[in-house]
């Protein structure tokens, strides 16, 4: 199955291609030693810290300490996590004793559910009221990139398949219907699983002789961004509040991300390790980021101004300029659901 299955893209507008991990980049990519599991691609960017790629949902990451194990974020099903922690065993037989969750987004927490109570699932405060109390299988991301996507996806996968007469195209397309059929029927199993321990501001583990800061540096992405710093090895892990391409903005919060962002570009470090997309170490794909944030918002604010609908403004928003950064911009057009979660926020904001 690829990816596409599960990306936030739904419902876009006129030429736009947003934050959907399959789209290009033009983040250069950095070669690093590579084990591969069955699902996973493990990328050696430090001794014991992988970057895992190739699930279902987000990319995560391994730090290997000296006695146990910490991931970060689980996937979109538990059977996407299960197939983590097998892959895992590749590298090390030591014990996942930590998850850490960046943000609430089911692609990052819906492989919760299988950790036993010998494993700390940590996160900020926020993300454990969001799983607690927001209904999220019953909200946006989850509706529409799941409860709709994918239903739609198997349908046009079934008339494809119904349609082809090449033998051997038939063949593929008929296995990624069987894929994605069982990714869908593995959501039934879902039970959403907030973290079990929870900081606020900083949080600082030591496990063995390394260090592993978890701080919230503001709001951003969602109300309740973790990243992880890890200080003697100058990397960062970022979730969604920076990916190495767009991200979905249903839950943002565009001043504050913007100011997020410029404390995340403070923090020493040599390499960044995004939720979607590829490591990248240039500090001026962030600075790329908050321009595009910024011209979203003055966008978004003023057509709003002039009476139109969001709707509209999925369609009319402009961002083009920003696509040698984010070449998944091919042409005017956002996604509805940044476009109504900006509406959202200038309300909120000129209610201050």
């Amino acid at each position: 199955m690829t990816l596409r299955v599960f990306v936030l893209t739904a419902a876009l507008s006129v030429g736009a291609v947003l934050g959907a991990w399959a789209q290009p980049s033009s983040v250069p990519p950095i070669s690093f030693p590579v084990t591969q599991g069955k699902t996973y691609k493990f990328e050696k960017i430090a001794d014991g810290v992988y970057y895992a790629s190739g699930g279902v949902g987000s990319n995560n990451v391994v730090i290997v300490n000296d006695d146990d194990v910490l991931i970060v974020d689980t996937g979109t099903t538990p059977q996407a996590a299960r197939n983590f922690l097998a892959d895992i065993k590749t590298l090390t037989n030591k014990p996942v004793r930590y998850v850490v969750n960046t943000h609430f987004h089911y692609y990052h927490v819906d492989g919760n559910q299988i950790f036993g109570p010998d494993v700390q699932i940590i996160a900020h405060d926020y993300v454990r009221t969001a799983i607690s109390t927001f209904d999220v299988l019953n909200r946006e991301p989850y509706n529409t990139s799941q409860k709709v996507n994918v239903p739609a996806q198997i349908e046009r996968l079934k008339q494809q398949v119904s349609a082809e007469r090449d033998t051997a195209k038939k063949a593929a397309l008929s296995a990624q219907l069987t894929a994605t059929e069982q990714n869908f029927a593995q959501l039934k199993e879902l039970k959403a699983t907030p973290p079990t321990m929870t900081y606020s501001s900083k949080l600082v583990l030591h496990r063995g002789g390394r260090e592993i800061d978890l701080l919230f540096l503001g709001r951003g992405h969602t109300g309740g961004d973790t990243v992880v710093f890890l200080p003697k090895e100058k990397i960062v892990v970022t979730g969604d509040l920076m990916e190495s391409r767009l991200a979905y903005m249903g839950d943002a919060y565009f001043d504050e991300w913007v100011t997020t962002l410029e404390a995340l570009k403070n923090l020493d470090v040599d390499i960044v390790l995004p939720g979607h997309g590829i490591p990248f170490r240039d500090k001026g794909l962030i600075t790329a980021y908050q321009a595009y944030l910024t011209d979203f918002v003055g966008q978004a604010r003023r057509l709003k101004a002039q009476g139109v609908s969001a709707e509209d403004t999925a369609k009319r928003i402009d961002l083009t300029s920003h696509a040698k950064a984010f070449p998944q911009i091919e042409g005017p057009g956002a996604e509805l659901r940044g476009v109504r979660r900006a509406y959202a926020w200038i309300d909120e904001r000129a209610a201050r």
